[in-house]
């Protein structure tokens, strides 16, 4: 949930250096309730939720500049399981792809403008990699380290990741062989900006985890399920792969929360920047039209009867709805069209 100029509050600023384990995080499945629907601060996330939801822009910066997505690949990772991520990215832009497609869901997030009426840019490419295969800061990250793998891999000597604090954003992807501090118990991903004095720069960044040997049911739901919730039966992912298809909903859920709070003082609803609850946060678990509570809402099926709800370039996806401050309620992928 970056260098460039940004003025903050002494108050703001102090909590916000000293805090980044407080910021929120997602599950793409709402955690155990006791019989209730999910409730994430004073909103009630279902579809059309208008009355409860007090989205507000805090006048800070938004990513109207082109964007370019520089994946960090921590850990071990399959040639094939890089080309789903990579094939997401490039589909965010793409032109042409079936409906529903990833470039309509993106249409929720260009909505949303900073201070000078700019919208967020309709552009987002797939920028230089890193690989780190070697578990350069161990097996077990915690959220402050995660930053010293972004210093590691934009500092290194050998081909650094060139550094765009203004429309660079920066995915550590985790292997399904590396814990990190509050996965699976409390976030699947989450994203924030690196502190000038771990990494030397202020760069928005995203953490994602692969959850398929730690937790698929809290982390790759719908592809995997809880164990709290008996009879509920997985649905067949949409590439082949549980762990990689549930990360990419995480991923969108991320991107869409940098762009529209990069600095954590842009968009979000709630009175605590620590604990922001963005536009993603507020669709949190609803997949499809009807979607709310324990419930997805309607998704679709291919001819293998795999689970999807957006096309992409060559590939589908499941991925979640977002929050529309135009219409105040949650938007699907063709929702603008």
């Amino acid at each position: 949930m970056h260098s460039v100029p940004v003025i903050l509050t002494l108050t703001v600023l102090t909590v916000l250096l000293t805090s980044p384990a407080q910021v929120t995080g997602y599950r793409p499945y709402p955690p155990k309730t006791n019989g209730s629907d999910q409730i994430f601060g004073s909103s009630k996330k279902f579809e059309g939720s208008s009355n409860l939801v007090r989205l507000r822009y805090h006048m800070g910066p938004v990513l109207t500049n082109n964007i370019t997505v520089h994946p960090i690949w921590y850990g071990t990772w399959q040639k094939s399981q890089k080309k789903i991520i990579r094939e997401f990215i490039n589909s965010i832009s793409a032109v042409g792809s079936k409906h529903p497609s990833v470039s309509g869901w993106w249409k929720t997030v260009q909505l949303y403008t900073d201070q000078t009426g700019s919208n967020i840019t309709g552009t987002v490419r797939l920028g230089e990699e890193k690989n780190d295969r070697f578990y350069s800061h161990g097996k077990s990250l915690t959220r402050l380290s995660i930053q010293s793998v972004i210093k590691s891999a934009v500092g290194s000597r050998s081909r650094p990741l060139p550094v765009n604090p203004k429309s660079g954003l920066y995915l550590l992807l985790t292997a399904d062989d590396v814990y990190v501090q509050d996965f699976c118990g409390q976030v699947c991903g989450f994203h924030y900006f690196t502190f000038p004095s771990i990494v030397g720069f202020t760069l928005p960044y995203a953490w994602v985890g692969n959850s398929a040997k730690l937790c698929p049911g809290v982390c790759a739901y719908p592809f995997a399920v809880p164990e709290y919730i008996p009879g509920l039966k997985p649905v067949k992912s949409p590439n082949g792969d549980i762990g990689v298809d549930g990360m990419i909903s995480v991923i969108a859920h991320e991107i869409a929360e940098l762009a529209t709070n990069p600095l954590v003082n842009a968009w979000y609803a709630g009175p605590d920047p620590v604990a922001p609850v963005e536009i993603a946060d507020l669709c949190e678990g609803i997949y499809g039209t009807g979607g709310g509570g324990s419930y997805t809402g309607q998704m679709l099926n291919d001819h293998r009867g795999a689970t999807y709800n957006v096309n992409g370039i060559r590939r589908r996806y499941l991925i979640q709805w977002l929050w529309s401050h135009v219409v105040s309620y949650c938007t699907g992928p063709n929702a603008l069209d």
